[in-house]
C-alpha cells in the first residue's frame, strides 16, 4: 500500500512542477502498475479475512479495502492524461512550430506553447490534487482500520512484567 501514496505524490509533482514533467511517462507506467496491484492486494486481504476470527473491525477493514480501486484507477487516468500532454508537447517542440487553433493555414506560433495552455495545466493540477489526496486518505483509513482490527483488545494500558526465564545452569 506504500505504492499508492508514492504514486500519488509522483503524479502531483508531474502535474504542478514543470521540471518533473519529463518523468510523466514513467509516472504513468507506475500508476498503471499500481492500479493493477490493488486487486491483487485486495484479494490477499480477503484470503486472510477468511482465516482469522470475523469481527466487526475486520469486516470494516475489508469493506474499506474495496474503496481503493476506483482511486487507483483515477490516479492512473490522471497520470495518463499528464503523460499524453507531455508527449504532445515534446512532439510540438520537435517540429519547431505549432499551428494556432482556429486560424487559417500558414499561421504559426512558436512551439514553446504547451498543448491546452494554462487552463489544461490548471485542470490537470486540480485533478491530480483531488485523486492524490483521495487515494492517500483512503490508504490511511484502510491502514488505520487494519491496525485497529489487529490491536484492539491485544494490549494493556499497564506495562506487563517481563517473562521469567530460567537462569543458566539452574
Amino acid at each position: 500500500m506504500v505504492l499508492i501514496p508514492t504514486t500519488a505524490l509522483a503524479v502531483l509533482l508531474v502535474a504542478v512542477w514543470p521540471a518533473a514533467r519529463r518523468a510523466a511517462v514513467p509516472v504513468a507506467v507506475l500508476a498503471i502498475l499500481t492500479a493493477i496491484l490493488v486487486p491483487v492486494t485486495t484479494e490477499a486481504g480477503e484470503w486472510l479475512e477468511h482465516r482469522v476470527a470475523s469481527t466487526p473491525l475486520i469486516r470494516a477493514h475489508t469493506e474499506l479495502g474495496d474503496y481503493l480501486l476506483p482511486w487507483a484507477v483515477a490516479l492512473a487516468v490522471v497520470a495518463l492524461a499528464l503523460a499524453t500532454r507531455q508527449l504532445l508537447a515534446r512532439r510540438t517542440r520537435r517540429t519547431g512550430v505549432a499551428v494556432a487553433a482556429g486560424t487559417g493555414p500558414g499561421t504559426a506560433r512558436p512551439a514553446t506553447a504547451v498543448p491546452g495552455g494554462r487552463a489544461l495545466t490548471l485542470m490537470l493540477a486540480i485533478a491530480a490534487l483531488v485523486v492524490a489526496g483521495g487515494s492517500t486518505a483512503t490508504v490511511y483509513r484502510i491502514g488505520e482500520s487494519g491496525a485497529r482490527a489487529a490491536w484492539t483488545g491485544q494490549f494493556s494500558e499497564q506495562a506487563q512484567p517481563p517473562p521469567i526465564t530460567p537462569s543458566p545452569g539452574g
